[in-house]
Parts: structure tokens; sequence; C-alpha cells
């Protein structure tokens, strides 16, 4: 006799890696994790395309419209499983497994203001430009850090 395997559920999630014109990286710190460092990123919503999730979520976490960022290229297909602490409440919230994320890569315009973490609600407690090769897998939680890896590989050809 088989088991028939639960279908695994996916939420579309957008994740914005903002580069300054002389390279450094944003990197912002959840405002629940303390030491949790990650770039800003966040669900889409239903009847919302990928374009319109990354304004929304980058305006909402770090204060930044479209006019103040280029899109430079975009990958996708970077999947996680939340462990079962968080699968739980995710799947009561959501309904989802995990995410299937969507990366940008954006460079800041010349006239952008400096990010702002005070949004309402307040997603990130800090923020700080890296060089792409001081990003340290240590600050994210276990589950997040082959995405990362992958992410760091593909958009900035470093190996963490």
């Amino acid at each position: 006799m088989f088991t028939i395997s639960p279908v695994v559920r996916f939420r579309p999630n957008v994740a914005a890696l903002f580069v300054r014109p002389e390279g450094q990286l944003l990197v912002c710190e959840r405002s629940t994790f303390q030491g949790a460092w990650q770039f800003p990123q966040g669900g889409v919503d239903p009847g919302e395309s990928l374009e319109q999730a990354l304004a929304r979520e980058v305006q909402e976490e770090i204060g930044l419209l479209p006019e103040h960022y280029e899109v430079l290229r975009h990958l996708t297909g970077y999947r996680y499983i939340y462990p079962p602490d968080v699968r739980v409440k995710k799947q009561k919230k959501h309904g989802y497994h995990g995410q299937e994320q969507t990366y940008y890569l954006c460079r800041m315009k010349a006239n952008a203001p400096e990010v702002n973490i005070n949004q309402k609600p307040k997603e990130f407690s800090a923020y700080r430009w890296i060089e792409p090769a001081e990003f340290d897998l240590d600050w994210l939680p276990e589950f997040k850090r082959e995405v990362y890896r992958q992410v760091m590989k593909d958009f900035f050809d470093l190996s963490l």
C-alpha cells in the first residue's frame, strides 16, 4: 500500500536586494528577532502582481517609492519550508507550508531619500549598508540559510 503525500503549498513572496551605486547592500534587523538581519520582503496579496507586491512591501517596510530605485534584474524559484513551530502559525494565518520567493536586485537612485524603517507596523529595528561579502548566514534562522546562500551566489557571485 502506498501513502499519498500532502501537497506542499508555498506562499508567493518578493524580496528586495537594495544596493547603493557604490555597491553596498542593505540589511535590516527584524524588530521581533534581535540579531536577525535580512532583506526587505513580504507576501504577494491575491490579485497583486509581483512588481506591485515589491513596490508595496518596500514602501511599507523601508519607506521607499518606486521612483527611488531602479530594478536591475530578478530571479524566482527560491523556496523554503517553515520549521514545525512556525508552520503551525503560518498555516493558520495563510494556509502555506513555506514560501517561494522572487528576488529583485534594486539600485538606489541618486535622489533617493535615506531608508526609513519607522513605518507602521514596524518590521525592522535597525538597518545598515554592508559589502555583500560581509553578509553572515548566522544572522538568519536555519531554515532560510540555503535560500540566502543561493541568492548571494546568483546575484553577487559569492559563496557563503
